[in-house]
C-alpha cells in the first residue's frame, strides 16, 4: 500500500508580504509547494526562505494555469494527495490539519473549504447554483483538497479558466465521496492579486455558464 503524502500547493503572484507566515504555518502538515506565478517581486525568495519548494514560471500563467502547474510538480514528485489554499493570508494555516485528517484518516477523496462570506456577488450566484446542484457551499473557495486519483480521472486540473472549480465539480458529477470543511481566515484588505474585481465577476459568471451547459447537455 503506498504510503500517503500532502503537498500543500500555494499559487502565488506578488505575496511576498504575506507568503512567508503562510508557507511557515502550512509546512506543519506536508510539503508546501509554491507556485511563484512570475512575480515581479520577492514573493518566490520569501516562500523559499519560510522553507517551501519554489517553482517559478517562466510567464505569466493565470491562477489556474498556475495551480495546475502544481498539481503536475506533486504528482510528480510522488504526492498521494493535494491541499490548495492562497498566499494571502485569506485561509487559516490551522485549517489543514482538519483536511489531512479527511483526507488521510477519513478517506475522503475530495474536501471543500467554505468561507465565512463570499467577496463578490457573482460568487453568490455561482454559489447559489452549485449548492443547488452539487449540496456545496462555497464552490469557489480556494482551499480544497483531492486525492490525486481524482485529477489522473480529469486529465488535470483545469482545461476551462475555472477559476479553480473544475476538478472539483467534474468530480462531483462523477459521484466522488465529500466533505465540507469551514474554512476561517482575514479577508484580505487591498485588491486580490489574480484578477480586479469587475473581471473578477465576469469571469465567474462565464464560468458559472459553462457549468449549467455542462450540467443540462448544452455545448
Amino acid at each position: 500500500m503506498v504510503e500517503p503524502r500532502l503537498a500543500i500547493v500555494i499559487p502565488a503572484h506578488r505575496e511576498e508580504a504575506s507568503v512567508g507566515l503562510v508557507v511557515a504555518a502550512a509546512s506543519r502538515y506536508g510539503d508546501v509547494l509554491v507556485i511563484d506565478d512570475y512575480s515581479p517581486d520577492a514573493t518566490g525568495e520569501r516562500a523559499a526562505a519560510a522553507g517551501a519548494t519554489v517553482i517559478r514560471n517562466d510567464s505569466n500563467r493565470g491562477y489556474d494555469g498556475t495551480l495546475s502547474r502544481g498539481f503536475e510538480e506533486a504528482a510528480a514528485r510522488g504526492f498521494t494527495h493535494v491541499v490548495t489554499m492562497d498566499a494571502d493570508g485569506e485561509h487559516d494555516p490551522n485549517t489543514l490539519a482538519i483536511f489531512r485528517a479527511k483526507l488521510f484518516d477519513d478517506g475522503y477523496p475530495l474536501v471543500i473549504g467554505f468561507r465565512p462570506r463570499k467577496q463578490r456577488v457573482a460568487e453568490v450566484v455561482m454559489g447559489w447554483y452549485a449548492r443547488v446542484r452539487f449540496g456545496v457551499r462555497d464552490i469557489l473557495c480556494g482551499m480544497k483538497g483531492y486525492d490525486l486519483d481524482l485529477w489522473r480521472a480529469n486529465n488535470g486540473f483545469d482545461h476551462s479558466n475555472s477559476i479553480g472549480t473544475e476538478l472539483a465539480m467534474n468530480s462531483l458529477r462523477l459521484g466522488a465521496r465529500f466533505v465540507q470543511v469551514h474554512v476561517p481566515g482575514t479577508p484580505r484588505a487591498d485588491a486580490p492579486r489574480f484578477d480586479q474585481l469587475l473581471r473578477a465577476n465576469l469571469r465567474i459568471l462565464g464560468c458559472l455558464m459553462r457549468s449549467i451547459r455542462q450540467d443540462f447537455g448544452g455545448n
